[in-house]
């Protein structure tokens, strides 16, 4: 089965009542068209992960954003392809999250992150992030 590297950004921002939100979009393309997922990209050749998610957050958003920990790498069994993405948390440097590609986004609290309809690799990382989340917010 091919393998698809990918990667995908969790972009964390605190919201006007002090909570971490986190950054959604919904495909606008493609065979996922209508599912969410974290904004991100193919891995090309002769890049890291942390390049190919710069760039590809600057194509798709028109953002700049500043790459830091790795939460995750996703390993992901899809009928026709095995995906491994790297996931990312990340900042914005620049720019104002502009959908270049995707049909729309949400910021979700840890409350609202399971409000979406997640394509099926997601899913795993959203239970994870929910936990960072809650555990950012109990040592508050």
């Amino acid at each position: 089965m091919k393998t698809i590297r990918v990667v995908a950004a969790i972009i964390k921002v605190v919201n006007e009542n002090n909570e971490p939100i986190i950054f959604a979009t919904q495909r606008g393309y493609g065979d996922f068209k209508g599912g969410w997922e974290f904004p991100g990209g193919k891995i090309e050749e002769g890049e890291t992960p942390q390049e190919a998610l710069v760039r590809e957050i600057k194509e798709e958003l028109d953002t700049e954003i500043k790459v830091g920990e790795l939460l995750e790498t996703v390993e992901y069994d899809y009928p026709t392809f095995h995906l491994s993405m790297d996931c990312f948390w990340a900042e914005i440097v620049s720019g104002d999250l502009v959908l270049k590609e995707h049909e729309a986004a949400k910021w979700l609290t840890k409350e609202t992150l399971d409000s979406v309809a997640w394509l099926p690799a997601d899913q795993r990382l959203v239970e994870k992030i929910g936990e960072r989340l809650q555990k950012v917010q109990a040592e508050k």
